[in-house]
């Protein structure tokens, strides 16, 4: 079992280089699957919805290291974070920084919609959200409670989805 700062030195030292998709979750280092070309236009898509409704209101972070407690520094595919000068230079964001996690799944399906809801909602990540490729779904998590979401929402097209207050069409996720 590896915590976060024997993950962070593997890095440091070469045994993970910067080219490895890999992150941290329940004490183990996980190979994550490349990115296809559906996942890549998902995670596109998804960015731009987010940046141009959001504006200056939360940074949109794509696949890229939060941390969540000693033994999880996943990389979510996309996580909205509360605005900071800083822009997390000086530190990753955590917990109490994340507003919405955006995972897109594809082959990552069954684990996205298990492991990773219960690790986001143990930490009481407000909002999770998984972008369903194989079958053109959104599914929205909200309202953490131990390991699990109080609110569970399947949306497709035509639905529409909320975030701090702006609306966005269900679709704009689905390439």
């Amino acid at each position: 079992m590896f915590d976060r700062d024997a993950y962070f030195r593997m890095a440091e030292v070469g045994i993970l280089s910067p080219s490895d998709r890999v992150e941290l979750v329940g004490g183990e280092v996980l190979v994550m699957s490349p990115i296809g070309r559906r996942h890549g236009a998902s995670v596109a898509a998804t960015n731009r919805a987010l940046v141009r409704g959001l504006g200056d209101r939360a940074i949109v972070w794509i696949q890229t290291t939060v941390i969540l407690d000693r033994f999880a520094v996943p990389e979510p595919d996309i996580a909205v974070l509360k605005p900071r000068d800083d822009f997390y230079a000086s530190e990753h964001p955590g917990p109490k920084d994340i507003l919405l996690i955006v995972e897109i799944a594809e082959s990552s399906l069954e684990y996205d919609t298990t492991v990773k809801r219960g690790l986001y909602a143990i930490v009481g990540i407000p909002e999770y959200w998984v972008v369903d490729l194989r079958n053109n779904r959104l599914l929205v998590y909200s309202q953490p409670e131990s390991d699990a979401y109080r609110e569970a929402h399947e949306l497709h097209k035509g639905d529409s989805v909320r975030i701090l207050d702006f609306e966005l069409p269900a679709a704009t996720f689905l390439p």
